[in-house]
């Protein structure tokens, strides 16, 4: 995966809407340890990751 820069504010000074999920412990751990070696949070890391899915899948990301 190529290096993910740090997400902006929302324009408008409003909050993005929250998105919670559980997962193991153990691969939250290697998330948490993925993201930290690209230098992002892993919200971040993981909004890249949701937006490469959909330009595999020939949709183009919103947001």
């Amino acid at each position: 995966m190529s290096i993910i820069s740090r997400e902006k504010k929302p324009k408008g000074g409003g909050q993005s809407p929250q998105f919670k999920m559980r997962i193991d412990p153990a691969l939250k751990e290697q998330l948490d340890a993925v993201a930290a070696e690209e230098g992002v949070s892993l919200a971040s890391w993981l909004k890249e990751l949701a937006r490469e899915a959909l330009r595999q899948k020939g949709v183009t990301p919103k947001g």
